[in-house]
């Protein structure tokens, strides 16, 4: 079911995209803990959600290009796959300050939806194993939970094996 969240009322760019598209979602809320070395375990913890199907947003440079990518919590990101899924030849992980100027969001709050500006993007194949998964809805402490069919539509993501356990 989709939460109603009004622009200027408390809704993150991330919820407003999805609003605005009018794509079914759950919002989920939880309190996060500063001192957690992981943000998305830490999510799938106070959800009760299995690691599997909590996806983490990284953003990487691709023969210089920011590209976004979509892996599960549980795992990493092979560089490699995910050059190879843009045809690139190179990829290594975008300065942390560069991705939360470009993205418009802060690093463990980074959403692939609802970017300042839109990124290209890959979600980890692993996603369509599974009626629904959670990202980040735009800040700590807050994951929303879609089909990786709507995940995938919304962010133009190309779907690839870009994850590692």
């Amino acid at each position: 079911m989709a939460k109603k969240q009004k622009k200027n009322g408390g809704g993150t760019p991330a919820t407003v995209a999805l609003t605005a598209a009018g794509t079914p979602f759950t919002l989920h809320a939880y309190e996060h803990d500063p001192a957690s070395p992981s943000y998305g375990e830490e999510a799938a913890e106070a959800l009760g959600v299995s690691p599997d199907r909590v996806f983490k947003t990284l953003v990487a440079d691709v023969d210089g290009e920011l590209t976004v990518a979509v892996v599960p919590v549980a795992g990493q990101l092979d560089l490699k796959a995910l050059a190879s899924a843009v045809g690139g030849k190179r990829a290594v992980m975008a300065d942390p300050a560069t991705a939360e100027r470009t993205t418009g969001y802060v690093r463990g709050g980074i959403s692939p939806l609802g970017q300042r500006k839109r990124l290209r993007t890959v979600l980890d194949a692993s996603a369509s194993e599974h009626a629904t998964v959670c990202v980040s809805a735009g800040r700590r402490g807050l994951e929303v939970e879609l089909s990786p069919a709507d995940l995938a539509a919304l962010t133009s993501a190309v779907l690839a094996p870009i994850g590692r356990a």
